[in-house]
């Protein structure tokens, strides 16, 4: 590994003992969300402080200083509120209230005020689409059997056949099965997700009402920002249209569905854009919006609308590098086309972690060192999920007896079950837990995880955690602008931005090439020789120009 930052740039190099940088140092107020890096912590599995083996807001707390070494900006908290767990804490019964599982809100203000002192911004998750079958409007909703007002929160509907049997439509759940279940009195009502998670009806005006007072909850208590769940699904078609065909949805998709991606939602974000631009310090919304193109996804970050959407295209695109060359085109083109910045993503709760998508082991781990490095070297904004920085690889080998994924349940041979991305990350010791907390973990951590903990890879040069860390300073000197590509041979991607030359070998083999600059940083070791580079396969290299 070649970590030429601290000569480079006339920085320290990253260490153990280095203090998290004051608020002072952080990311400039006007705009913040533009170029930012936001670390995505799943709850759950992130630090445990009680010994439950579940993590909670404590644990999490403690492990800020990580975060504010690591270099990050902000971060991003899933789900912690009251819920039954049905789907990892997707499932909202109480969106005022933080699950005990959790800790309470006296934590949760601690963690905000916490982080602020470390520099960091604090952006939760809200679930608007659906919330738990136990929910007090859903529990209202099931006593009701006039069919009254309570139903008309959600969308009930009479079911087809003779007797009222069947289904309302073809519509599939994005977890497998009908998206329809019915209630003991007959009446079907609709969940895209668990049957635990039954949809809201957005034309509702109630709806709005008690989002706006959600909203206005968390943004009260010093939040800064929203990641909205399931953006693009709060509108449905009018009279719930029949698709006509199976295989209708895929978590993370992009099928042009009557359930998804309608133009109606754009009227709900307009209004949580004005909700979120009464409150100072510009607190921002994001949309994990699922949409068929990029121009579509673009229209969910027009300047009277959210900040940033989550870019999916880049997160499936294959370790090709026309394919690469063409996301990042398109992606570029369609927010600049409306004054919003790109985002850029390679994992998260919900797909197999990117080592394993490359291709796993050695090579994998190569391929997703590179592709970090590419990403951070993209104009925009950046998203790091828990454990990325480690090199962690999706864990396959867990046992059905452990899972608790409803699309593992619901959807038997579907790909990418998200257990194996949700498992506790390793901090510290030779055995599991490995730091994670004082107990057990709520799914077991492979024993080869010792060598991949905080500790282990703290100070190590070759490591994957001082990659990121020395990527994340160096992004951070850095003047940022546009990018343009440079010529390469086949295989190779090279693009620049003012102060720096980024190149990507994707192929197999090494590739010579004219000393691009003086090298800053490198996923894999590289000696440049006189006047040319020989890049290693699989591998990126930042250049100072």
């Amino acid at each position: 590994m070649t970590h030429e930052l601290a000569s480079a740039v006339g920085l320290p190099g990253p260490t153990a003992a280095e203090a998290p940088r004051p608020a002072s140092s952080s990311i400039k107020s006007s705009g913040w969300w533009r170029d930012c890096v936001i670390y995505q912590v799943y709850v759950r599995s992130f630090a445990d402080s009680d010994g439950d083996g579940v993590g909670d807001l404590r644990g999490a707390t403690r492990r800020l200083p990580h975060l504010a070494q690591l270099g990050i900006d902000a971060v991003w908290l899933t789900p912690f509120y009251a819920s039954p767990q049905a789907d990892g804490g997707y499932d909202v019964a109480d969106y005022r209230a933080v699950d005990p599982l959790f800790g309470d809100l006296a934590d949760a203000d601690d963690l905000v005020r916490s982080a602020h002192q470390l520099g960091l911004k604090v952006i939760v998750d809200v679930v608007p689409n659906h919330t738990s079958d136990r929910h007090p409007w859903f529990s209202a909703a099931l006593a009701d059997r006039d069919g009254g007002a309570a139903r008309e929160r959600y969308h009930f509907r009479p079911g087809k056949g003779a007797a009222g049997e069947l289904p309302p439509n073809d519509w599939e759940s994005v977890f497998g099965g009908p998206a329809w279940t019915r209630t003991p009195d007959g009446s079907w009502y609709l969940h895209l997700f668990a049957p635990e998670q039954p949809d809201l009806n957005w034309e509702n005006a109630e709806v709005h009402e008690e989002f706006d007072s959600v909203l206005r909850f968390w943004l009260d208590l010093g939040v800064d920002g929203f990641r909205i769940d399931v953006a693009h699904g709060m509108v449905k078609a009018a009279g719930l249209p029949d698709i006509g065909h199976k295989e209708q949805a895929r978590l993370i998709g992009s099928q042009t569905l009557p359930f998804f991606d309608q133009d109606g939602v754009h009227e709900i974000h307009r209004s949580w854009r004005r909700l979120l631009d009464s409150y100072p310090g510009e607190r921002i919304g994001v949309a994990e919006a699922w949409a068929p193109s990029p121009d579509r996804l673009a229209l969910y970050v027009r300047p009277d609308e959210l900040h940033q959407a989550f870019n999916f295209q880049f997160l499936r695109c294959p370790w090709d590098p026309e394919a690469m060359r063409n996301v990042i085109d398109e992606s570029l083109a369609a927010t600049a086309s409306v004054g919003a910045p790109t985002t850029w993503v390679l994992s998260n709760h919900d797909v197999v972690r990117h080592p394993t998508r490359y291709g796993g082991g050695e090579r994998g781990l190569r391929r997703a060192r590179a592709a970090a490095l590419l990403m951070l070297a993209l104009p925009g904004s950046t998203y790091i999920y828990q454990g990325e920085e480690l090199g962690l690889p999706e864990v396959t080998d867990l046992p059905s007896e452990v899972r608790q994924d409803p699309a593992f349940f619901r959807a038997a041979g579907q790909d990418g079950f998200r257990d194996g991305c949700r498992v506790p990350i390793p901090w510290s010791g030779h055995k599991a837990p490995f730091g994670f907390g004082p107990g057990s973990s709520w799914l077991p951590q492979p024993d080869s995880w010792r060598e991949l903990s905080v500790e282990a890879q703290t100070g190590d040069p070759c490591s994957t955690l001082e990659l990121y860390r020395s990527a994340l300073t160096l992004r951070r000197e850095l003047p940022g602008g546009p990018m343009r590509w440079l010529p390469a041979p086949d295989g190779v991607l090279a693009l620049s931005r003012p102060g720096i030359v980024c190149t990507l070998n994707t192929t197999a083999s090494e590739i010579e090439l004219p000393l691009p600059g003086r090298l800053l940083l490198s996923s894999v070791p590289l000696e440049p020789t006189g006047d040319t580079a020989r890049i290693p396969a699989d591998s990126c290299a930042w250049w100072a120009i």
